[in-house]
């Protein structure tokens, strides 16, 4: 299992890193300045985020979810979503199977 990766801009106000990559999973970490976000988008990956710190609102499937810190969403894979950060935040994001978009 790799281990840790170097911090890229991933949009306005967006930055990630690699935290593991497993053989059919892997883990991300996602900081949000206040106002940025992710826009919508979709992938056939299952997608679990937990809020570390922020708040966070997420569109799912049109459905407007506010989350604050330790709280978690499940994303199936093909589903529409976006995120907007309320405030500064920090995400924790795991896949399965690997983003290989995300390995650059």
């Amino acid at each position: 299992m790799r281990l840790g990766g170097d911090w890229e801009t991933a949009g306005e106000g967006v930055r990630r890193r690699l935290l593991t990559l497993g053989e059919r999973l892997m883990s991300v970490t996602i900081e949000l300045a206040g106002g940025a976000g992710v826009a919508e988008h979709e992938h056939p990956h299952e997608q679990v985020t937990v809020l570390l710190s922020g708040r966070v609102r997420f569109t799912i499937a049109g459905e407007d979810r506010e989350l604050v810190a330790g709280d978690a969403v499940g994303i199936p894979g093909g589903v529409r979503h976006s995120v907007v950060a309320v405030e500064t935040s920090r995400l924790l994001d795991v896949f399965t199977p690997l983003r290989e978009d995300l390995l650059g």
